[in-house]
């Protein structure tokens, strides 16, 4: 019977008396006093199918209060879920120990097994989802969760509960940022900061380089700065606080939905360490169970690096960075007019292709890379599950620095640390660090962010779903034309199972951490839509039309183009609900200083009620901007400039030239202004994050975790035990 084999072992064909062959032998004779039925099929490689024996189910259902329990029936083969056959089975196999106290891990290390893997096979349930799920055609439709369940397991199935209800409520938070653009599109050649922009045809601005760089005039940059204020408006504040609002009522919304779901599942109460326990017993009725540990030496081995990895990161950034200095420096002394005269927007787009190359050469070197991966057990942590926990904190860390180090350069630093005309910060004594636009910098900032998610949402799920396909053709096209199958030493024309333990086998590995990479996909995504959205309303949209693509992308790659996963139970998503609630808070203190420090919200309206024509006459009808460009433009003598500074003859008789920041003209010194605006960024800073987090917070108090029908099922379920038992 094809049906009842529960895993399949993959081995090459060894020599008769080799080491492997005699490892492997070993490993099976294992099985075999444990009631393990084995079945043989030799091809190109060595199959073998292994089924479990009844009782060891039988221990299960009694050792844990489960559904599986209620559907116990001795008298039948059915009686078992096959995700949880599939899960007790994966993990004996894993812990069974050979007389050279090896297992299989260490087996498949030393190439005596190459693969082991549950079988997908054909039956109702599978076709269901290849026809309701695993294909493009349902884009749109609402995904069948209880047959997730029912053939990958809770675990599976949660994660696609969670993606699908994350791209519903991403409607809402893209309808916003629609409306923002949309606001903000009203404005776009209306803004008296940009007309003033466009009109300053006898400002002329300090040169952007140091070597032949010639001076330029203001209203060059006219366009850039109508896109600026396009986004840099009164609508992003209130967008921002909208954000913060959306990721606490989307989270709190996904508690309830994760309530009501496990309470159909019945695994509200369910505990991952007592079901690991079980299954430590039944695989060795003499298991004495690790005891929980800490110690502070391997704790601070494991800090210190961490804090390595990090500076590494932070290394890489600097490193972009002196790449856009250099490549802005060449940029604008190139004699090619449209480099020189976009040098600093070419810089910028240029350095954002860079950075996502860098994030995807450090995601490959993280994933083949040992430290990480040995990090949990160096800390000793007792149970599967903790160790899982552990590993994800330290990825996601690591991945965040990765895709965000160079953006917070970009938000916070570009155009502070610059330093003035005749005073520049250089790099090695010789490159300039860049200048803000005088529009303001968030326009660097949204680049950058459109470039880094359009690339991670076109070439990468491009990647992720080609690569597979075409690894999977691959293995196809390696099928042998012949295959001869034996049980034991006698020869059968045909075996059932031949094909499909042979389709399972082409098809590529799945590992450990396969579900988990879904999920980091996800979060880092859920960061770039959440934690600088001030700067890119769009992000909720392309996150939205991402994950309807990503959702129909997985399901086809794990039921068409993957091995099974193994199955496992699950009452949550785990930490990364903790990991969404920390991203939440960072989302509230970074759109809280984009708009204190990188837009410039906070300057205009400093100008407006303290410095405009408004603060002197009553002119009702007058724009109180009016003024500001200049007005926040300082003044720059060329006879000041450093020694090795040329600049072309250009507006030479002009001995004055302007450049962005608040200094006095004599000593450069910053102004009164500088400092009346730094104290307005500070105190809307810490007033936009009190409030915003006083409204998560009564957000998350008006939308309680659990609803009270999940909490009255779960008290009548109590009271009808406790009465039987009565």
């Amino acid at each position: 019977n094809e049906d009842k084999w529960d895993f399949v072992l993959v081995s090459d064909i060894h020599e008769m008396g080799s080491e492997k062959e005699i490892k492997r032998k070993k490993f099976l004779d294992e099985l075999s006093k444990k009631g393990f039925t084995i079945k043989k099929i030799e091809d190109t490689k060595l199959f073998y199918g292994v089924r479990a024996p009844q009782h060891i189910f039988w221990k299960y259902q009694c050792l844990l209060t489960n559904p599986d329990r209620r559907q116990r029936n001795s008298n039948a083969n059915q009686d078992v879920l096959a995700t949880t056959r599939i899960r007790v089975v994966h993990f004996i196999l894993q812990n069974t120990v050979t007389s050279d106290l090896e297992k299989l891990p260490d087996l498949m290390k030393k190439k005596v097994f190459e693969a082991a893997f549950p079988l997908h096979k054909k039956e109702e349930i599978s076709e269901t989802l290849k026809k309701k799920w695993a294909r493009w055609g349902v884009i749109f439709k609402e995904q069948p969760i209880t047959e997730i369940r029912s053939y990958f397991g809770e675990k599976v199935a949660l994660y696609f509960a969670w993606l699908g209800w994350y791209t519903y409520l991403l409607i809402f938070a893209a309808l916003a940022g629609l409306t923002t653009i949309a606001a903000g599109a009203t404005v776009f050649s209306s803004s008296q900061v940009s007309k003033e922009i466009c009109d300053a045809n006898n400002t002329i601005m300090c040169p952007l380089c140091d070597q032949n760089c010639s001076f330029w005039v203001l209203s060059d940059t006219c366009t850039y700065a109508k896109v600026t204020h396009m986004i840099d408006n009164e609508a992003t504040v209130v967008f921002a606080i909208f954000m913060a609002i959306w990721a606490t009522v989307f989270l709190e919304l996904w508690k309830r939905e994760r309530a009501t779901v496990v309470t159909k599942w019945d695994l509200y109460e369910w505990d991952d360490e007592e079901e690991e326990l079980a299954l430590q017993l039944i695989n060795n009725s003499q298991h004495a169970p690790q005891k929980y540990r800490h110690s502070y030496f391997r704790s601070t081995i494991i800090l210190i690096l961490a804090l390595l990895m990090i500076m590494v990161l932070i290394g890489i950034a600097h490193a972009l960075i002196i790449y856009r200095a250099v490549a802005m420096a060449l940029f604008a002394q190139s004699e090619v007019a449209l480099l020189s005269k976009h040098a600093d927007t070419i810089a910028v787009m240029t350095g954002a292709v860079l950075h996502y190359i860098t994030i995807i050469v450090m995601t490959k070197v993280r994933s083949h890379t040992g430290p990480w991966t040995f990090l949990p057990f160096l800390e000793e942590l007792r149970t599967s599950s903790q160790r899982e926990k552990s590993f994800t904190v330290k990825i996601f860390i690591f991945q965040f620095f990765t895709n965000f180090s160079s953006l917070i350069y970009t938000a916070f630093f570009l155009g502070r640390i610059n330093g003035h005309p005749g005073h520049y910060m250089r790099i090695a004594g010789h490159w300039r660090l860049e200048e803000c636009h005088p529009s303001g910098c968030i326009t660097d900032l949204f680049i950058q962010m459109a470039i880094i998610m359009l690339l991670k949402q076109t070439i990468s799920n491009i990647m992720e779903y080609l690569i597979p396909w075409i690894s999977h053709q691959l293995r196809k096209k390696k099928k042998s034309p012949k295959r001869r199958m034996m049980l034991g030493e006698e020869e059968e024309a045909e075996d059932p199972c031949k094909t499909q333990w042979l389709n399972n086998y082409e098809l590529n590995e799945v590992d450990v951490f396969s579900l988990f990479n879904e999920y980091l996909e996800i979060v880092i995504q859920y960061s770039f839509t959440t934690i600088f959205v001030a700067a890119f309303p769009l992000a909720p949209l392309l996150a939205l039309i991402n994950n309807v693509i990503e959702i129909h992308m997985d399901a086809i790659k794990m039921v068409r183009l993957r091995r099974r996963m193994v199955p496992r139970k699950a009452k949550d998503i785990g930490i990364w609900l903790q990991v969404l609630e920390a991203i939440g808070i960072l989302a509230v203190i970074g759109n809280g200083l984009v708009i204190a420090i990188t837009s410039d919200f906070i300057p205009v309206q400093v100008y407006k009620y303290m410095y405009s024509p408004c603060t002197r006459e009553n002119h009702t009808s007058m724009d109180c901007s009016t003024g500001y460009i200049n007005n926040s433009l300082s003044v720059f003598h060329i006879q000041d400039f450093e020694p090795h500074t040329k600049v072309t003859p250009e507006f030479n008789g002009i001995q004055i030239k302007k450049y962005r920041d608040y200094r006095n003209a004599d000593d450069y010194t910053y102004t009164v202004q500088f400092w009346h605006i730094f104290a307005a960024r500070l105190a809307f800073l810490i007033l936009f994050e009190h409030v915003a987090l006083c409204v998560k917070l009564v957000a998350a108090w008006y939308i309680p975790d659990v609803p009270q029908r999940v909490k009255n099922i779960i008290l009548m379920d109590k009271h009808e035990s406790l009465q039987n038992e009565l």
